[in-house]
């Protein structure tokens, strides 16, 4: 078995982590019991880019469950836990292929070696894998039958490919299902991105002016964490409807421009460039904390800060300090990677759990219905959608109620009225 981590001797510290994880994804367990009678991916070989931690480690042994060959490599140069990469290897005998700080060139090596078996179904997190199979010959993986993608991110760039007509097979967004943006983005990267930030500086947030640039489900979740510990939240958009919604949400709004200076704590979530560049860190307070919870480093203009410094060094683990020209530090935090998964563990595993039964149940979706699918980006069927919330509300114990016959038949009328 081919792999390529960093010690297999922290398999047994993985494992227990492993195993925290799967004590908190119910509706995974459920799903595991079915693929391990049914085999829905027996013979499959799925490869999977994701962020190597112990969600995904649960993710991966469902899918085992049900027949298939795993491959991961990671989604993130910071994510990947190293001890679960040594367990998942070692105990569960998935070939893994992840070392958390690994450099560019390592990163898109590691693609490499999960794309070389061949696979039949990709699992992607930002859209690396399939830009990467997209940048070599088709014939070379014409076996390829359909693909999921679990983030925002991922999700722009390949609408970007179909719309250009270059997609090659068809891909389901795990991304848009109710049952992940509303829970998985808002829940999870809001306590998460919290979460990282106080791991990695022990920052009192209460009192500070707290900057959220971008308001879609993320920076809701970030937005309301923050202001939970206490601090002034100010929410930077170019959306105006979102921009409307912070304000109504009890949030200052305004321009980056305007934010810089004021901000104490800056947290980009809008799947863009440069969101934070060089003119706004020029003029931001001294000792001014920066970090990204994109899933690309891209959000912060880290170019632009290092060409108006005249020095940076590591003061904390995962704290840069870059000093400009006229005396002042800025902060940025897990070099502008994803700060939650860089200095903290990511999602708790709680609100993981409905994302990654969206990831299990989309493969096996793909599996079944591909003939009928082109190759196109496709949302996460209702039904499955329903089915994942119904189990995630049974295993918190709650009951909700069903529509009556009459009900149903008044919905779907149009003569009864007053």
């Amino acid at each position: 078995m081919k792999y390529d981590i960093k010690d297999i001797n922290l398999a047994k510290k993985g494992a227990l982590r492993i195993e925290w994880a799967a004590d908190n994804m119910p509706v995974l367990k459920l799903i595991k019991e079915r693929f391990a009678k049914q085999k829905p991916l027996k013979g499959l070989k799925v490869a999977c880019c994701l962020h190597a931690t112990t969600e995904t480690a649960v993710l991966s042994e469902v899918l085992k469950a049900g027949g298939a060959e795993v491959y991961i490599c990671a989604s993130n140069p910071l994510s990947t836990q190293d001890d679960v990469a040594a367990s998942l290897v070692k105990n569960s005998r998935i070939s893994v292929f992840a070392i958390k700080g690994e450099d560019t060139k390592a990163y898109y090596s590691h693609i490499k070696s999960v794309l070389s078996v061949k696979p039949d179904v990709t699992m992607d997190d930002g859209a690396d894998l399939v830009s990467s199979i997209h940048q070599q010959p088709k014939q070379n993986f014409a076996n390829i039958i359909g693909g999921t993608e679990e983030t925002t991110t991922g999700v722009i760039r390949l609408r970007a490919l179909a719309k250009e007509g270059k997609l090659r097979y068809p891909i389901i967004a795990v991304n848009d299902a109710m049952t992940k943006h509303l829970f998985d983005n808002r829940y999870g990267t809001g306590q998460s991105t919290l979460d990282g930030i106080v791991r990695a500086t022990n920052k009192l947030i209460a009192g500070t002016n707290f900057v959220v640039c971008g308001y879609g489900w993320c920076g809701k979740g970030a937005a309301m964490r923050a202001k939970g510990l206490g601090a002034k939240v100010i929410v930077v958009e170019v959306s105006p409807l979102r921009a409307l919604e912070a304000m109504m949400d009890g949030f200052r709004v305004m321009t980056i421009k305007e934010a810089a200076s004021i901000g104490d704590i800056f947290v980009t979530v809008t799947g863009d460039i440069h969101v934070i560049r060089k003119e706004h860190f020029a003029v931001m307070k001294d000792g001014a904390v920066v970090c990204n919870s994109g899933h690309f480093n891209v959000e912060l203009d880290i170019p632009g800060l290092k060409s108006i410094s005249k020095g940076v060094r590591p003061t904390r683990d995962f704290v840069d300090e870059y000093i400009l020209r006229n005396g002042k530090r800025i902060y940025i935090l897990g070099e502008g990677r994803l700060i939650n998964l860089a200095a903290a563990e990511g999602h708790p595993a709680s609100v993981m759990d409905m994302s990654f039964a969206n990831q299990a149940l989309s493969a096996e979706y793909m599996v079944k219905n591909h003939k009928q699918l082109k190759a196109q980006v496709y949302t996460v069927p209702e039904n499955i959608d329903n089915n994942i919330a119904r189990l995630k509300l049974k295993s918190m114990g709650a009951n909700i109620d069903t529509l009556t016959n009459e009900q149903k038949k008044y919905l779907a009328s149009w003569e009864m009225g007053t």
